[in-house]
């Protein structure tokens, strides 16, 4: 859930409608390999034969694996040290993947907030990242942790919260 949508970079245009979904950290080896970070718990994003953008231009994953808390990857093309380490600490950037069942951060911001029986909570602002859950953070500075979204729909977020989750508001 924590892709989000990416500006155009400084130097070359971005393609419009890409999702940051990760880093390219540094370079690992001699072979061109690069330890990628990932922003995001859709691994398949780095499957062989995915396209990412980074640095202006395309790649495409030749091969990858889970190497420490981070992922040991190869891109085509990319091949030597000099090359890998051109793209030391730049975004990775994808185009948004088509699943109903899922929620993206760059829907939820901006969404209304609003309870199963009607009663309006305001406007997410930003997700956090938590370990327990991701909490959506209201324009009133609430937090409401993800696992109470029943539906969203447009620019609409749905909640059935526990009773008292809100009661800290009204002091």
């Amino acid at each position: 859930m924590s892709e989000r949508h990416l500006a155009a970079g400084a130097d070359r245009v971005t393609p419009p409608g890409l999702l940051e979904v990760g880093h390219i950290r540094r370079a690992h080896g001699i072979g061109g390999d690069v330890i990628v970070e990932l922003g995001t718990h859709r691994v398949d994003r780095l499957d062989v034969g995915a396209r990412l953008f980074a640095g202006g231009g395309w790649l495409t994953v030749a091969s990858s694996r889970p190497y420490q808390d981070r992922w040991l990857v190869h891109f085509e093309g990319v091949d030597g040290r000099d090359a890998a380490q051109r793209h030391t600490n730049t975004p990775l950037l994808a185009e948004p993947v088509d699943d109903d069942a899922a929620m993206w951060v760059h829907e939820l911001i901006g969404a209304d907030v609003v309870e199963v029986d009607g009663t309006e909570r305001g406007r997410c602002v930003a997700v956090l990242a938590n370990p327990a859950a991701d909490l959506l953070e209201l324009d009133s500075g609430a937090l409401v942790p993800a696992v109470f979204i029943v539906d969203h729909t447009g620019a609409r977020i749905t909640i059935d919260p526990p009773d008292g989750l809100f009661d800290d508001e009204s002091g």
